[in-house]
């Protein structure tokens, strides 16, 4: 076992560290003030070449791994969760099903543009009355002729705002089941298609999150990916792939609570004495070390399963499950070291701290995951 990182992942990660901290840090706290979307970050990832890093270079991709991804992605997330959890969606919900089940001709025309940062991807999953129970899909696609009729709703979606076209799931045989669940490429801005910002968040203010009504939304029969009846298990192999972005933000934002909150310890005075010289203190903060470096092997593990082509559904639900729980209880620890301070907006852990709950709930909610786990350790109801 090699727990060294490649050079080019060496070189990713010195690149995203460098960018996070002069590019994306400095306006994290105005964003999350006002809600204001990182457009010029976006922009500036994508004349890196960023936009597409673990995708082919005959798309326009980096051509670079998974862990790669998990890196920028915990990079970003250390300093701004909601620009770590728009580049994750862009990634492993808009861009991985187009490189996983599109046709060569769908991946010229529609995964390129997403690795060249034209627009941003979204995957239109979750309804009102489908999230943890996915497979209770009402969204309906009915064939008329050469086209497909689509009727419902989605919400919770991230980055629909800022993409030009989507991937979405429908039912298409409703006597099937979750095998009469299909999924299709569908432009935002088809007649009928309503992209709307409803929600006042706890957190994550600078990410986009929109609910989407289609209403007689018509798209063309190639616009299906990959084979009628398969979505259910389509977007089951995309979460799980999505499950490493998030436990890598769950790292990401971790690290970045670590990180300010030994700060503050190393420069805050009681008692005469630097708060990092007492005991209680140094166990607080030495635990927070320990889990972030446990949650960040597990997330390596996961990714680097996935790039060897092996099964990684338990090692990523377990990532993104110890990963996000331990996110939270590092922020309140980091929210628990500054005091009084630690609940005021200028310190900025409040911020993560909300930012981190949301973690625990997307791409499958810590209870799924202890579902998934269980399944896949042979424990049978």
């Amino acid at each position: 076992m090699n727990f060294e990182l490649t050079a080019e992942q060496a070189m990713i990660k010195a690149l995203i560290h460098e960018f996070a901290d002069s590019e994306v840090a400095p306006g994290a706290v105005d964003r999350d003030r006002t809600g204001q979307f990182p457009n010029d970050v976006f922009e500036k990832l994508a004349k890196l070449g960023l936009m597409g890093l673990p995708f082919p270079e005959a798309y326009g991709g980096g051509g670079a791994d998974t862990i790669s991804f998990a890196i920028a992605v915990e990079e970003l997330s250390r300093v701004c969760a909601s620009t770590g959890i728009t580049y994750s969606a862009h990634v492993s919900l808009g861009g991985a099903p187009l490189a996983l089940f599109g046709t060569e001709e769908q991946k010229k025309h529609y995964l390129a543009p997403l690795c060249r940062g034209d627009y941003l991807g979204a995957f239109g999953l979750t309804e009102p009355d489908a999230g943890s129970d996915a497979g209770g899909t009402r969204t309906a696609a009915v064939l008329d002729g050469d086209h497909w009729i689509i009727n419902g709703s989605k919400c919770f979606i991230t980055n629909a705002s800022y993409a030009r076209r989507l991937t979405l799931t429908a039912i298409t045989d409703r006597s099937k089941g979750t095998k009469g669940i299909s999924a299709f490429i569908v432009p935002t801005d088809a007649p009928g298609f309503t992209v709307r910002r409803p929600y006042e968040k706890m957190g994550l203010h600078a990410s986009d999150t929109t609910e989407l009504i289609l209403e007689q939304v018509s798209v063309p029969k190639e616009n299906l990916l990959g084979v009628e009846g398969n979505g259910y298990k389509q977007f089951l192999a995309v979460l799980d792939g999505g499950r490493i972005g998030i436990a890598a933000m769950a790292v990401g934002i971790a690290q970045g609570a670590s990180d300010k909150a030994l700060r503050y310890a190393k420069q805050r005075k009681q008692f005469g004495r630097a708060l990092a010289s007492f005991q209680a203190i140094q166990f607080k903060l030495a635990d927070m070390a320990m889990n972030i470096e446990v949650a960040r092997n597990m997330v390596y593990k996961a990714a680097w399963l996935k790039d060897q082509g092996k099964p990684f559904k338990k090692e990523a639900a377990i990532a993104k499950l110890f990963a996000t729980e331990m996110c939270m209880k590092v922020c309140d620890q980091s929210v628990q070291i500054h005091g009084g301070y630690g609940y005021m907006k200028e310190y900025e852990v409040e911020r993560f701290m909300r930012d981190a709950k949301l973690l625990e709930i997307g791409e499958g909610t810590s209870e799924i995951q202890r579902m998934v786990i269980a399944a896949q350790i042979g424990c049978h109801a």
